[in-house]
């Protein structure tokens, strides 16, 4: 492969995460550095969670963190289409070859005999495999199935024996044994395909060189040099980045550190400054220098200089980064137009005084009305989050569950707001009343605020959204094993 290729293939199903920013800056630096192309692929396959809003925002906070692309579904290429849910077609066809070939096979497991088999297998200790049963399915008894109008997926035919080995440009050789690979499902009973399909037949048809994308992967990975193999193609140089992590060593999560894109532009931090730290993610230039911008990188960019061990996502030394930019690079003039473009503009004024003027006296009382709106943070009494005849861990449990309600949906407005508020309220049988006086709090950090929906609409989902976490973490936290009782009730709601 002469020409370097590379992608970021996101999937449209939630918040834009700092995780896709970070994985996007180092495709981006390589292709920079070996004049090659920069590709964004969406991945949608997923119909039950992708929405359109969710992929307007991973195209509005790349472009705003600085990454852009030279091909993707809004600006076109010779390789489209880049959405991957209009190239389903496709991947029916190259399912198709691989069950010709004998590479893949017909499964017509129901998914209640699937969940059986992997309770009984998790009871005996053992890790949830399918067991295969529809592997040696006679041509005869295939074609019966499929005729009779039967739903099936394809699954791919992993060997018993033998291992996979394949080279990672950062770790070096990798080997699996086949027999620990389970016959990964590739193409779903609704004719859309699974990542790894997907993923693989992608890559080829759109030249890509290079996939560089975060060690997560690593184990999915000899399932896609064992599809390239069955496909007779070349495949790609692997590159598996070292994963974001919160400060406790786990892989950064939303519980523990604020990962949409949009809460670091909400809170005013310089974009500029985020895809600095970015940068630093696990690598360090040649001259050690800590501040720099994307094409100074890009100048002395060196691959193997990333460090395997991860790294921190420390935001105390994100908001001195963005400091340093605010103080260095900034002039006053420029500062003022910065911020005129952030939240201190006639338009957000506008929205807002609609919502505050009959609580005003004097002019003077607008900002202490208000300015928990342009907070990155604010303070609250823990004592005050939680309402009248109802305790902490009631408090703690109603303010989780209302996190998982409004992660549910892509749109963030008033009206959205107030429904999944009074949806959970409802859940608890509590008065309105109670429910909204925890948000007060968390929100403004006072019993007494703007109206509280408008307020979050304002505010934005993903600083909303950290708030009500800070307010859990105020209270106590939730633990895991609480966290998933929490998530277990609503869901069977």
């Amino acid at each position: 492969m002469s020409h370097v290729r590379v992608r970021i293939a996101p999937s449209p199903t939630g918040a834009p995460h700092v995780g896709t920013a970070y994985i996007a800056l180092f495709n981006k630096v390589f292709a920079m550095q070996n004049s090659g192309k920069f590709i964004l692929r969406i991945e949608d396959t997923d119909q039950t969670r992708s929405h359109p809003e969710y992929e307007k925002n991973i195209f509005d906070a790349l472009k705003w963190v600085g990454l852009l692309w030279d091909e993707g579904p809004d600006v076109g290429g010779d390789y489209g289409p880049y959405r991957q849910s209009e190239r389903t077609e496709t991947y029916q066809q190259h399912a198709e070859k691989l069950v010709q070939k004998g590479g893949a096979y017909r499964c017509f497991c129901t998914p209640d005999r699937l969940a059986k088999m992997r309770a009984d297998q998790m009871a005996r200790g053992l890790s949830p495999k399918y067991d295969g049963k529809c592997r040696h399915i006679s041509e005869n008894i295939v074609a019966q199935k499929v005729n009779n109008g039967e739903p099936f997926t394809v699954r791919l035919k992993v060997p018993r024996s033998g291992k996979c080995v394949f080279e990672d440009r950062l770790r070096g050789r990798i080997t699996y044994n086949y027999k620990e690979i389970d016959d990964q499902v590739l193409l779903k009973s609704d004719g859309f395909p699974t990542y790894h399909l997907a993923n693989v037949v992608d890559d080829h048809l759109m030249k890509i060189s290079h996939v560089i994308r975060g060690e997560e992967w690593i184990s999915s990975t000899p399932k896609h040099v064992l599809l390239y193999k069955l496909f007779g193609w070349e495949q790609p140089e692997f590159i598996h980045m070292p994963l974001l992590l919160n400060a406790d060593g786990s892989k950064l999560s939303k519980r523990r550190n604020p990962t949409s894109i949009f809460y670091y532009r909400d809170a005013g931090y310089l974009p500029e400054s985020l895809l600095n730290y970015l940068g630093l993610m696990g690598y360090s230039r040649p001259n050690g220098e800590e501040k720099f911008n994307m094409e100074q990188m890009a100048e002395d960019f060196d691959i193997e200089r990333v460090s395997l061990g991860g790294s921190t996502f420390d935001l105390v030394k994100l908001k001195w980064l963005s400091g340093k930019y605010i103080r260095e690079d900034l002039k006053s003039d420029v500062l003022q137009q910065r911020l005129n473009e952030w939240r201190l503009n006639s338009e957000f004024f506008t929205e807002i005084i609609a919502c505050v003027q009959e609580r005003m006296d004097t002019l003077g009382d607008f900002i202490p009305l208000c300015s928990f709106l342009w907070a990155r943070e604010v303070e609250l009494n823990p004592e005050d989050l939680i309402p009248k005849k109802k305790d902490d861990k009631e408090t703690l449990q109603f303010l989780q569950t209302l996190l998982f309600a409004i992660e549910e949906t892509p749109f963030w407005n008033a009206e959205v707001i107030e429904e999944k508020i009074k949806e959970v309220a409802e859940f608890f049988e509590w008065k309105l009343r109670q429910a909204t006086q925890p948000l007060f709090v968390a929100i403004s950090g006072k019993k007494v605020a703007p109206p509280l929906f408008s307020s979050m609409a304002f505010l934005g989902k993903d600083l909303s959204r950290v708030r009500i976490v800070s307010a859990i973490e105020a209270l106590g936290g939730v633990s895991k094993k609480k966290l998933q009782k929490f998530q277990k009730a609503w869901d069977q709601r």
